[in-house]
């Protein structure tokens, strides 16, 4: 049994998927798929099943998933050893981050990381709320950045930034007021649940005295750009970060509707019992000192 192979199933068994458990380990499907099945020729058990162009665990599979993770977990902790020892002039960082502090927020003060640490290498992946906190629960990730805050006993968290989510609409649209029972009228399209984007917004509506299950969703789609495109070409209404929508309102593409929602935390995240490496210190540092 190999790192590789713990590695390859756990992606796997984690999205349920083989493309984008390839995908997210930067190798083809075709390798991974290898790298299972010798896991599974070797110990003579089968870990998934193969429905169709489907892939699901067996019972042995979810058996052994938290093992997997746990050594996997214990073999970072062991490679963040040697690079303690070599100090952060190299060595390897794993963020996940959900989609609009992944897309918006993080880039520019990676690039600036980087200029100062060249020898790191960084790996982002991206994920909503609920994903981003799984993966720094089980080791996946040394750091996690959602949109708001949780409420998770295993994890520390700290806000680095602030954002503000904005009601837009096709500029289209002949609808200038956004009073509670005009939100009531419009149709929507959101983001998935488990979004921190979705989150945040549903938790805006209630504090103005507003049902989210009042709203009529037509569509829920699992990214901002999707989101903009479903909006920008239909009488439909969303709810999305300020830095997304800024420059199709500034293009004349979009309009925001005048409903003031409070301003929402971008949070990192970290494990309170497992100690991070040199360079996961670094960046947290760096994100606290430099955070807009």
């Amino acid at each position: 049994m190999t790192l590789d192979q713990l590695a390859a199933f756990v992606a796997v068994a984690e999205r349920q998927h083989l493309t984008r458990a390839a995908s997210a380990l930067n190798l083809s499907s075709s390798a991974v798929s290898s790298a299972i099945k010798a896991l599974e020729t070797m110990h003579g058990v089968a870990l998934f099943h193969r429905v169709g162009r489907g892939i699901e665990l067996t019972s042995a599979g979810r058996r052994f998933l938290p093992g997997a993770r746990d050594m996997l977990a214990r073999a970072r902790g062991i490679e963040h050893l040697l690079d303690e020892l070599a100090g952060i002039e190299r060595g390897v960082i794993e963020l996940q981050a959900s989609q609009t502090i992944a897309n918006y927020w993080l880039p520019p003060r990676l690039m600036r990381f980087h200029a100062q640490y060249p020898g790191i290498e960084i790996k982002l992946q991206l994920g909503n709320t609920t994903t981003v906190t799984e993966a720094v629960i089980s080791g996946a990730a040394e750091l996690g950045f959602i949109e708001g805050t949780i409420r998770e006993p295993a994890l520390a968290t700290r806000q680095v930034a602030s954002d503000r989510l904005m009601i837009v609409i096709s500029a289209a649209q002949d609808h200038a007021r956004a009073s509670a029972d005009d939100l009531l009228s419009l149709s929507w399209v959101m983001r998935e649940p488990g979004s921190g984007t979705r989150s945040a917004f549903e938790a805006a509506l209630r504090a103005h005295d507003i049902d989210p299950a009042r709203l009529d969703v037509v569509m829920t789609l699992p990214s901002n750009e999707a989101v903009l495109s479903a909006v920008r070409t239909s009488s439909a209404a969303t709810a999305l970060s300020e830095a997304v929508v800024t420059p199709w309102l500034r293009n004349g593409d979009l309009q925001a509707l005048p409903f003031t929602l409070d301003l929402r935390a971008f949070t990192l995240l970290r494990h309170k019992e497992r100690p991070l490496s040199a360079v996961a210190r670094a960046f947290e540092t760096y994100c606290r000192s430099f955070p807009d």
